[in-house]
């Protein structure tokens, strides 16, 4: 049964934002000779590794509302240089625009069910070809 992650996007202000820095350290890594994979380190390990990887997705909390997701391809818990248990987790380079959802802040990450993420944005939708801006005005406004 497919189960998915939720998290803060520290450090990006919006979609866009998250999309130029996977970029930038898929560029870094195909000049460094490293695989090109999108990364994200956590300290805590996923106990529900099998759920996760049957279909799962990290959605990306951005301003207070979970606004895309990647596809997770892969779980890897290592112990760190200072004897620290940590976790990278692999997914996609592409981002799915989602509906938004709010989301309060949190530390870490949080299990999501099927049931309770959000809906994709159709591509090739009137929604998913708007700005940024727009769609998050007209969301907040209950039109779309």
């Amino acid at each position: 049964m497919t189960l998915h992650l939720v998290k803060l996007c520290v450090g990006a202000d919006s979609v866009e934002s998250l999309q130029a820095w996977i970029d930038f350290r898929m560029e870094n890594a195909r000049k460094s000779g490293l695989p090109a994979e999108t990364i994200h380190t956590t300290r805590m390990v996923p106990t529900r590794k099998d759920e996760l990887l049957d279909g799962g997705s990290l959605y990306w909390v951005i301003k207070g509302k979970i606004q895309v997701r990647q596809h997770l391809i892969d779980i890897r818990p290592f112990t760190d240089q200072a004897g620290v248990k940590r976790c990278d987790l692999v997914m996609e380079p592409r981002l799915i625009l989602t509906q938004y959802q709010p989301k309060r802040p949190f530390q870490g990450w949080r299990y999501l069910k099927v049931q309770d993420a959000p809906a994709d944005l159709k591509a090739g939708g009137a929604a998913h070809a708007m700005p940024e801006d727009m769609r998050r005005d007209l969301t907040e406004l209950c039109l779309l």
